[in-house]
């Protein structure tokens, strides 16, 4: 499929809110052929969603430590977790180093996905990624681990009002990319 036809498509499906805010934009080298372009989403004549540009608002982690240490990251904890850690301990260490400890575990796990996701982002061909999304389901592509279709279905028509205001919990747990893209979306309802 041709840029102008993919971005038109994408656009369509775009949040009445969001039509002339968000852009997808493209740049290409007609006479180039091992380069294959460079494809970002702007918002406000900003580019946003772009690896390689360092100006973005957009935090790209570089290793699972800066996750880790990040003071904007939130990682919620239930009870069931810092079960598992006091029977897996058999009780011998005080309860609230048990906290730490699941809050620990958890966020080493969510730093792996992260930063896997992300280097997924680098190396994905946009235009490939955004055809996949329009041929998804919308559900699926809410759900996905893909940083790009989080994007795309989070600024969808198709995505209402009540589903993007009962997403905050789910989201806080996603990219810093997805989460500045889920905030325009929430600001524009």
């Amino acid at each position: 499929m041709s840029w102008s036809k993919l971005k038109q498509q994408l656009e369509s499906f775009l949040s009445p809110a969001l039509i002339g805010k968000v852009e997808y934009r493209a740049t290409s080298y007609r006479y180039s052929p091992d380069k294959s372009g460079n494809c970002y989403i702007t918002v406000d004549q900003k580019n946003i969603l772009n690896m390689s540009d360092t100006t973005t608002p957009v935090r790209w982690y570089q290793t699972e430590q800066e996750i880790k240490n990040d003071p904007n990251l939130v990682i919620p904890v239930s009870e069931e977790e810092i079960e598992v850690i006091r029977q897996e301990s058999k009780g011998n260490i005080p309860e609230d180093r048990l906290q730490i400890m699941a809050r620990s575990r958890k966020i080493s796990v969510h730093a792996k996905a992260l930063l896997a996701a992300q280097a997924a982002l680098s190396k994905s061909n946009f235009t490939v990624a955004a055809t996949t999304y329009l041929s998804t389901s919308i559900e699926d592509n809410l759900e996905s681990n893909d940083i790009l279709y989080n994007i795309l279905a989070l600024m969808d028509r198709r995505v209402g009002k009540k589903r993007i205001l009962n997403m905050s919990e789910q989201i806080k747990l996603k990219h810093s990319a997805v989460q500045y893209f889920y905030e325009i979306r929430r600001s524009s309802l």
